[in-house]
């Protein structure tokens, strides 16, 4: 099912980088983000988790809680943050139930999968890089196109949003503006 304004998420269970087999509706707060992108091992993947580390605290202050769902393995995720604490949780679902159920789907093609947002990508990719990021293990689909869902406490949702190509996605500066 594909999710709009005014449904209501699933409540899944869910492992995540902190914790094993815990319900949502468990750890939602009262107002939730979930940026739902590839996995840990992408460069510009492991960039937002860095960018929106950095940034936790604007997000925080505006009464959100943060999710960040990705296709890895919580063993992975947990030994690839080991060295760098995150003040959120990274949802792990290697096994795509959330990316399935709620038909986030993957880009048809590389091409699809870029679009017209190459020069974002390649800005973003230097970025990366800048920050001392390099592709690292590939894991899930690497065509995976990326989602942004916003619910209340009860999971209905408030804003969604299903990215149309890699970088179909609002920076953190627009996520913050947003909310």
């Amino acid at each position: 099912m594909k999710l709009s304004v005014g449904m209501t998420m699933p409540d899944f269970t869910v492992n995540t980088d902190k914790r094993d087999n815990v319900k949502l509706s468990e750890v939602v707060g009262e107002k939730n983000i979930f940026w739902v992108i590839r996995y840990i091992g992408c460069t510009v993947c492991r960039y937002d988790v860095h960018v929106l580390t950095q940034r936790y605290q604007e997000i925080s202050e505006k009464g959100y809680k943060l999710f960040v769902v990705m296709q890895s393995d919580t063993d992975h995720v947990r030994r690839e943050l080991a060295q760098q604490e995150t003040p959120f949780e990274i949802i792990c679902d290697n096994t795509f139930e959330i990316y399935n159920t709620l038909e986030i789907a993957p880009a048809v093609s590389r091409e699809e999968l870029v679009g017209d947002a190459i020069d974002k990508l390649k800005e973003k990719g230097g970025k990366a890089r800048e920050a001392g990021f390099a592709h690292g293990d590939y894991e899930g689909n690497e065509l995976q196109l990326p989602a942004l869902f916003m619910t209340d406490k009860d999971l209905k949702i408030c804003y969604a949003h299903y990215g149309k190509n890699i970088m179909d996605m609002p920076t953190v500066d627009e996520l913050i503006e947003m909310i």
